[in-house]
């Protein structure tokens, strides 16, 4: 393989620069193109800011990246939580090279141009509109069958918006309509998707790409009515059970569980998570901002994190990096390692029908009730819905805190 002689070279991700000319990042905009399944091309938008720091750019979305190592003609980007990094080398102000995604054994090869900002290259003039709501499923007929609903925004050809699954949502994307084609895209730091649609009056038809280890297809209709089901109906308590129990442990090797001192007569937020899930991340960000305003209220927090990493040693690596990236101040134990299965994860709090989303948020009262279970999260990218569920959370949580 191309390049790997990456995967052996032992990472320091800390801006670093010899003083031979190595070379380095140019100040100005790139535009990266990964290679994904069908011979399709998914890119996205980073401006370097100086050698050491660059910009991740999605619709709204800024991802800020200060992770970047060089050795002789070699360029390693480390994007900030998450696991997977860019391994490349310069070829003039360009770079070719690998994503890598060590922990899941993924590689994906990419080149990102200098001095080029364009994302999509607009083709075709277009007569259609896609502003609005549409009804989607994706994997329709097939035993992965799943709904979603599409919220878009157009201005001329260009194209913002995203696909709100039951558990979550598929980030910011960007793009363009491209005569009766679709064109979306992001990167988030962990995930990078691309999708292409056909669009027909009120209808599209599409295929949905994630790095070059899956696609799917997906069709849509027009429907401004749509809405997909409560969520907070999922995942619930099983019958004879009306308290959660659990035992993980934290960082420094201490056992924790709901029954210790600091979460009695709290109310108190347990999140199921992975560090590696960019939701999560959203969760863990506005998580840690309302546990900040509000811990001395009696409000509590505890994650139970899911790691892929082998050992726990790595996971708490992660877990750490994580929690100095956010500063998240409450506790993140270590539920599970070497897998991210939901089953497992049911089978270690058995109080509950299924897991089927990280994150999954439980809302535990004072007594030690559970009082509700949210399931996924829906992030900044959602816009309004987003402002919804954190009106609906403060309200919740101010209601539980006053009992």
């Amino acid at each position: 393989m191309r390049y790997l002689s990456f995967l052996i070279i032992a990472l320091c991700f800390t801006s670093c620069k010899e003083e031979n000319n190595i070379k380095t990042l140019k100040k100005g905009t790139y535009r990266m193109v990964l290679e994904v399944q069908d011979a399709q091309e998914l890119p996205f938008i980073f401006k370097a800011t100086s050698d050491s720091t660059l910009t991740i750019y999605n619709a709204d979305e800024r991802v800020e990246v200060d992770e970047i190592r060089y050795v002789n003609d070699s360029i390693y980007i480390k994007t900030p939580v998450f696991q997977s990094y860019f391994a490349g080398v310069f070829d003039g102000d360009n770079i070719e090279g690998d994503y890598i995604n060590k922990t899941r054994n993924r590689i994906v090869p990419f080149r990102a141009t200098y001095d080029n900002d364009v994302r999509f290259y607009p083709g075709n003039a277009t007569t259609f509109d896609i502003s609005g709501v549409w009804e989607v499923v994706f994997s329709k007929g097939e035993k992965g069958e799943y709904i979603a609903k599409g919220v878009f925004e157009q201005n001329g050809q260009d194209v913002t918006g995203t696909f709100r699954t039951t558990t979550g949502d598929y980030r910011y994307l960007e793009g363009i309509m491209d005569g009766n084609i679709l064109k979306l895209s992001t990167y988030d730091g962990a995930h990078a998707f691309l999708f292409k649609a056909n669009i027909k009056d009120t209808t599209m038809e599409g295929q949905f790409y994630s790095g070059n280890h899956w696609k799917e297809p997906f069709t849509a209709k027009r429907n401004p009515d749509y809405e997909l089901p409560e969520i907070d109906e999922l995942t619930y308590l099983k019958e004879g059970y009306d308290t959660l129990e659990f035992s993980f442990p934290d960082e420094n090797g201490n056992m924790v569980s709901l029954s210790d001192e600091r979460f009695i007569d709290k109310v108190v937020l347990v999140q199921i998570m992975g560090t590696w899930c960019p939701n999560c991340l959203d969760s863990s960000k506005f998580y840690t901002e309302f546990h900040n305003a509000n811990k001395d209220k009696g409000f509590e927090v505890v994650a139970l994190t899911v790691e892929f990493k082998k050992t726990p040693e790595d996971a708490f690596k992660n877990i750490n990096r994580l929690r100095r990236r956010v500063g998240m101040t409450y506790p993140i134990l270590l539920a599970q390692y070497g897998s991210g299965s939901k089953s497992k994860m049911q089978e270690k709090l058995p109080a509950l029908n299924h897991v089927i989303s990280y994150p999954t948020s439980i809302f535990i009262d004072k007594k030690g009730k559970v009082r509700k279970v949210h399931t996924g999260f829906n992030g900044p990218a959602t816009g309004e819905k987003f402002t919804d569920y954190k009106a609906d959370f403060e309200a919740f949580v101010n209601e539980l805190l006053e009992e």
